[in-house]
């Protein structure tokens, strides 16, 4: 445990500033509990069927709600953000596109090894403790608790967002059983009349605060097992994994600085593909050039289903 002269607002401050050093942007932690609003939110939201295909959201529940089912004698969640913007964007012209956060290599390998790092400097610190690492592949409210940390407000668009780095991130936790120093203060939204998200998004996904995802171009092309509804046909605004429109869109991001993450710069050859190259893709081609890679989520197969829906659009 934590040496006796380490208060906890020392040890907090210390795991902020090796947050910080360790290449995240930002840095909070909160306390270990039930989130009764985000589980009524997320409770109707399922009723609603918004989930679309993705049923692993309806199971764990209880471990969704408390996350003290995660970690044994878990007291806190420490909550970091990580920038995927890219420096260089790939050409749209004569081109298909793709989510910036897919450029490089699959995040959660990455993000999950920083924070590894990270936790062993805090236990350098404090002394061994009990933890687990989560980057979206868990029964964890990601926003929810980044949120709780003072990370950010939840946008029009149900993604966090940062007053110092817009929404371009991805969310990582250590869930712990140290007893730290808590954000007292939430964040206020700050979306105010805006609804350039709302209006920009080609297929009405979006409700203010609200998604639906069997509307939504990421769950089309990533996660949809089946065929791409015939209603889509000429609004996927040429993605064929993923989709940025409403980050892009938003204001907040004008603050977003690129990412000096080496492991999501993308491959030239990634770069320098256009509509033919990707039509022309074959498995060999799709192994070699995105394994390792979130790509992988939807597969060659799944991939190529969603090229020939677009290019047929």
């Amino acid at each position: 445990m934590q040496d006796g002269f380490l208060t906890k607002k020392l040890l907090s401050d210390f795991i902020k500033k090796e947050a910080l050093n360790s290449g995240f942007f930002d840095c909070g932690i909160s306390p270990v509990k039930h989130l009764p609003y985000d589980e009524k939110r997320m409770e109707m939201w399922l009723t609603d069927n918004m989930n679309a295909g993705m049923s692993y959201l309806e199971r764990n529940k209880e471990k969704r709600y408390n996350p003290a089912l995660l970690v044994e004698n878990s007291k806190s969640i420490i909550s970091v953000l990580y920038s995927y913007l890219p420096e260089k964007i790939i050409d749209p012209e004569n081109n298909f596109r793709i989510s910036k956060y897919a450029y490089g290599k699959d995040y959660h390998y990455v993000i999950k090894d920083k924070l590894r790092v990270l936790a062993n400097e805090i236990e350098k610190k404090a002394g061994k403790f009990n933890y687990r690492v989560f980057v979206d592949s868990a029964p964890v409210l990601d926003r929810a608790w980044a949120r709780e940390s003072g990370l950010g407000f939840t946008g029009k668009n149900t993604s966090l967002i940062n007053k110092k780095g817009g929404s371009y991130f991805f969310i990582g936790h250590i869930i712990c059983d140290l007893d730290l120093d808590y954000e007292s203060k939430a964040v206020a939204n700050s979306c105010g009349t805006c609804t350039k998200c709302i209006q920009a998004c080609p297929t009405d996904a979006l409700q203010p605060f609200k998604l639906d995802a069997n509307k939504c171009i990421s769950y089309l092309t990533i996660e949809n097992k089946g065929e791409i509804p015939n209603e889509f046909k000429g609004k996927m605004n040429n993605f064929i994994f993923g989709c940025d429109i409403c980050t892009d869109v938003c204001p907040w991001n004008r603050f977003a600085k690129p990412t000096k993450e080496i492991a999501f710069k993308p491959k030239e050859e990634l770069m320098t593909m256009r509509k033919n190259d990707w039509i022309d893709l074959d498995k060999s081609k799709f192994n070699k050039l995105f394994k390792g890679t979130a790509f992988e989520r939807a597969g060659f197969d799944g991939l190529k289903r969603n090229i020939n829906f677009v290019k047929e659009s």
